[in-house]
């Protein structure tokens, strides 16, 4: 799925759509796969819409923005899009560039609906504006946590570089595990070059020192994630250690492809439930199609996303911003996933849905095509 993002000056502008600005990563150093999904699902609802359509007989036109993971790009970006007079806005899967889109859209009055972005921060104080389908990282991770505890974990690494995102991430655990009796580990990855073997050596020799029986990637993908799991996978001392990775890296192709059998067994959060519904089933046949590959949860968010934005301006109105902010405690959409409703959560800024089903699993070692659900929250 290659389509390309939008070129200013290339939309309508005779009034005769309604704008959708969708925010996604889709080239380096953004998670590019993520983003090709989840334009995916985006893509695909927008098509189902007007083909039903459209929003009060005018076709949603999708305007498609590049954000490549930097969060100034996506501020700008945000600024840009409300220029155009996009009716609300969709996406992003970063959550520190989530962070500064909702910020700049609470900012502009401009409806957002995140799809894939889990920092429970999104905005510095509560918000009309902004509405959420993914879990925050709150929630998530404590699922994780729990599934490290139930698998007799209680010595954990974290191989972490400097985000606001990873620290969180950190910081979440440990405050789960530490009253069970276990303990988080920190290893600084900050200067890790994953083409020195000494490198590689020292992160192995900290493992076996700390005695850690799981080790967590909070670190970016493919590097330097990739290079740590091939160390640690092929250091005969560390044969037993478990190799996690909650943010979901292994969830996409290219993770396999890479890693070839060291792909599996990686456990990591993935947003399905056990079943999809009907409609999700269905959803599902025409991503897979459209992508040459099983499609990922982020997909299915991209399509959801579409789904609960037509749903609100429909029943609103696609002039009145207020009116579609205002409506998010109102939405009531049956989604691929769910029925989709938003609600206040302590701690949390933005509207949330709170239903979001949330899954630990990992590739099979016997067929890394294949998933297998090891424990669900």
């Amino acid at each position: 799925m290659t389509t390309p993002p939008s070129q200013p000056g290339a939309e309508r502008t005779d009034g005769s759509s309604v704008r959708i600005g969708a925010l996604v990563p889709l080239t380096r150093p953004g998670w590019v796969g993520a983003g090709q999904h989840l334009l995916a699902g985006i893509e695909l609802a927008v098509r189902e819409v007007n083909t039903a359509g459209g929003i009060a007989g005018r076709p949603l036109e999708l305007v498609v923005r590049d954000t490549a993971a930097d969060p100034q790009r996506a501020a700008a970006a945000v600024e840009e899009l409300a220029g155009l007079g996009v009716a609300a806005l969709a996406g992003e899967y970063h959550s520190v560039v989530a962070r500064a889109a909702a910020t700049r859209a609470d900012a502009l009055g401009l409806p957002f609906l995140c799809s894939s972005a889990v920092l429970d921060a999104l905005t510095e104080q509560p918000t009309q504006w902004v509405a959420r389908l993914s879990p925050p990282q709150s929630r998530g991770w404590q699922v994780y946590a729990d599934f490290l505890l139930a698998a007799g974990h209680s010595r954990i690494a974290v191989a972490a570089q400097p985000s606001v995102y990873w620290a969180a991430g950190t910081r979440i655990l440990r405050d789960h595990l530490a009253p069970r009796g276990a303990t988080v580990t920190e290893l600084d990855m900050s200067a890790f070059d994953a083409t020195a073997i000494s490198d590689a050596t020292a992160v192995c020799d900290e493992l076996v020192d700390n005695r850690a029986t799981a080790l967590l990637l909070l670190v970016g993908h493919p590097e330097p994630a990739v290079s740590i799991v091939k160390s640690v996978r092929h250091d005969q001392r560390l044969a037993e250690i478990m190799i996690g990775a909650p943010a979901g890296q292994p969830e996409f192709t290219e993770w396999a492809t890479l890693l070839g059998d060291d792909s599996a067994a990686v456990p990591f959060l993935r947003y399905l439930p056990e079943r999809l519904t009907p409609l999700g089933v269905r959803v599902g046949t025409a991503l897979r199609e459209q992508l040459a590959e099983a499609p990922s949860f982020v997909a299915f968010e991209g399509y959801d996303t579409i789904a609960v934005l037509a749903d609100v301006l429909r029943t609103n109105g696609v002039d009145r911003a207020a009116r579609t902010a205002d409506s998010w405690p109102r939405v009531a959409v049956e989604g691929t996933r769910g029925q989709i409703r938003f609600s206040r959560m302590p701690g949390i800024s933005v509207w949330q849905w709170a239903g979001t089903p949330i899954q630990v699993v990992d590739r099979d070692p016997a067929d890394p095509g294949r998933f297998r659900i090891l424990h669900a929250g």
